[in-house]
């Protein structure tokens, strides 16, 4: 049986971001207006997290043109099982809808969709919805994945207990502000990374090095939240700095150094965002 306690959810304050990029584009506008001037000094190390939460910090580190990794979903019929359902704050035993999925790296995750969605061909396109996105998700962040919760209703997201735990409002949401990807990225970190992770010498050697942390939301839960809200930044600025901004890239590099040396050294399985990647 999963354990409460170890169960992951992102706090109500983080459900809405219509409002996360203004910092940013303030500094990309006034970077854009140049002069003939000699430039300043460059970016200066930083005293206070320069986010509030990563997921919010760009739209198109992973994006629904993106490859996915899934392949298909099995129907596997209804039976009873136990969930998490935000709107009760609490664990739930329904007769959900199963269907296992597949994913052409050779893992395997078990959706399970409220019957609250009425039937076999609605619980079939929530399951399908959401298995495409995970399914954009690096191997490393999936590994741990063994089961995916579907629930109706407006809720964080959350991670953990070798789970992705899903409520369809948020999900559009998150889905309107374009960051569908980067939430199911940071909890499928809490999932498959914490627990290696987040106690380990090396990384925290590595948070004691760096001057700040990545966001006030790492700074506030350091033991939980800290792997998940650095990898997403650490994927922009090593795999995706191609899709933003310098000012953004300076940002993180600046924030988290050793955080980023310390991700660099674990040779992650990265496909599809890496082709051709480690193996863990």
């Amino acid at each position: 049986m999963n354990d409460n306690s170890r169960y992951h959810i992102c706090p109500p304050a983080f459900a809405r971001a219509r409002a996360r990029f203004a910092g940013i584009a303030c500094l990309a506008l006034l970077a854009a207006c140049s002069t003939d001037e000699p430039a300043g000094p460059g970016p200066e190390t930083p005293t206070a997290p320069p986010f509030s939460g990563t997921i919010f910090i760009d739209p198109d580190i992973i994006t629904a043109a993106d490859p996915t990794t899934f392949e298909g979903l099995i129907y596997a019929g209804q039976a009873p099982r136990l969930m998490f359902d935000r709107r009760v704050n609490d664990w739930i035993t329904v007769d959900a809808y199963l269907f296992d999925a597949t994913f052409d790296d050779g893992l395997e995750a078990e959706v399970q969709v409220n019957p609250e969605f009425g039937s076999e061909d609605d619980a079939l396109e929530q399951a399908l919805m959401y298995a495409e996105v995970i399914g954009r998700l690096p191997t490393a962040l999936r590994l741990d994945v063994e089961t995916v919760w579907i629930h109706r209703g407006t809720e964080p997201f959350g991670g953990g207990n070798n789970n992705l735990l899903i409520h369809i409002g948020q999900a559009a949401l998150y889905e309107a502000d374009g960051i569908l990807e980067e939430t199911f990225l940071h909890e499928a970190a809490h999932t498959s990374l914490d627990g290696l992770h987040a106690d380990s010498p090396g990384w925290l050697a590595a948070q004691a090095a760096d001057p700040v942390f990545i966001s006030t939301y790492a700074r506030d839960f350091p033991n939980r939240e800290d792997i998940a809200e650095s990898f997403l930044p650490w994927l922009a600025v090593r795999h995706r700095q191609e899709r933003i901004d310098q000012t953004l890239a300076d940002r993180i590099l600046l924030a988290i150094p050793n955080r980023l040396q310390y991700f660099d050294a674990q040779a992650f399985n990265l496909y599809p965002i890496v082709q051709s990647s480690g193996s863990n």
